[in-house]
């Protein structure tokens, strides 16, 4: 079936009958409901929230951030709201758990569906209009938790590509002790978790690199950001070669340039 273009959810062909639609009223539900279970269960804090929240009203942003954790998306979903709507990509099979119920629901707290593994135009034109409508858009360039899993996370430049066409600022993020709630042989952990977004990146102060390197160095520079608010250091102190071995190091080319704006 195709994709409704506003939900992310499967359209109904003539003749056939139309499954049962989850309303616009269970985001709220679930924000409710999640808030409230966060709250008590991680006693979780937002940092920096005023990085993301000077777009709204104004213009779009891509919201990225390292994979540590199944959780991720929740943590920043809600640490952007009431105010601000994240609205993340997810694997297109995501929306076909529970009989397409499953879908729905994380289609009304603002998901929609990306092909994983290929480059899903549908997708990519869809943010990049969400960003020009003034819609936050939440990516995580790794493509899958690191240290989940058999899949290595790597380096992907879609982030960056989606910014640029979207004509949006990027604004980098990690959650603090996420990945600290379930480790893998281990029961399940309450630790205080911290929500943190740093300033934000301009895809047009790395101009002063080739053309044929920008979406690459912006990629690089605001992964590095994440780690860099992950473990609350300097970002000349990550590890990006120990991180992302098989990715190019601009280290070199970007030595000393504070490319991140906070704001004035």
């Amino acid at each position: 079936m195709p994709i409704d273009p506003v939900d992310g959810l499967e359209k109904v062909k003539e003749g056939e009958s139309a499954p049962k639609r989850v309303g616009h009223f269970v985001g709220n539900i679930v924000y409710a409901i999640i808030f409230i279970a966060f709250k008590i269960a991680f006693r979780y804090k937002v940092e920096g929230i005023e990085n993301l929240r000077q777009f709204d009203g104004k213009r779009g942003a891509v919201v990225i951030g390292n994979h540590a954790s199944y959780l991720d998306p929740a943590f920043l979903w809600i640490a952007a709201r009431p105010k601000q709507w994240v609205r993340f990509m997810a694997r297109d099979n995501m929306f076909a758990n529970a009989g397409g119920l499953a879908g729905q629901v994380i289609s009304r707290v603002g998901a929609f569906p990306i092909k994983r593994g290929s480059a899903d135009r549908t997708a990519i034109k869809r943010a990049s209009a969400m960003l020009k409508r003034g819609e936050s858009v939440g990516i995580f360039p790794e493509g899958t938790r690191r240290d989940r899993g058999t899949a290595a996370p790597e380096l992907h430049g879609g982030a960056a590509f989606i910014a640029r066409m979207g004509k949006a600022p990027i604004v980098p993020s990690s959650i603090r002790n996420v990945d600290a709630i379930k480790r893998k042989g281990e029961r399940m952990h309450f630790p205080k978790v911290t929500v943190v977004f740093g300033a934000p990146i301009y895809l047009e102060d790395f101009d002063f690199l080739p053309k044929e390197d920008r979406l690459d160095a912006v990629s690089w520079y605001a992964m590095r950001e994440c780690y860099a608010l992950r473990d609350n250091v300097n970002r000349e102190e990550v590890d990006m070669k120990s991180l992302f071995p098989e990715a190019r190091d601009f280290s070199t080319e970007l030595a000393g340039k504070m490319l991140s704006r906070p704001i004035a």
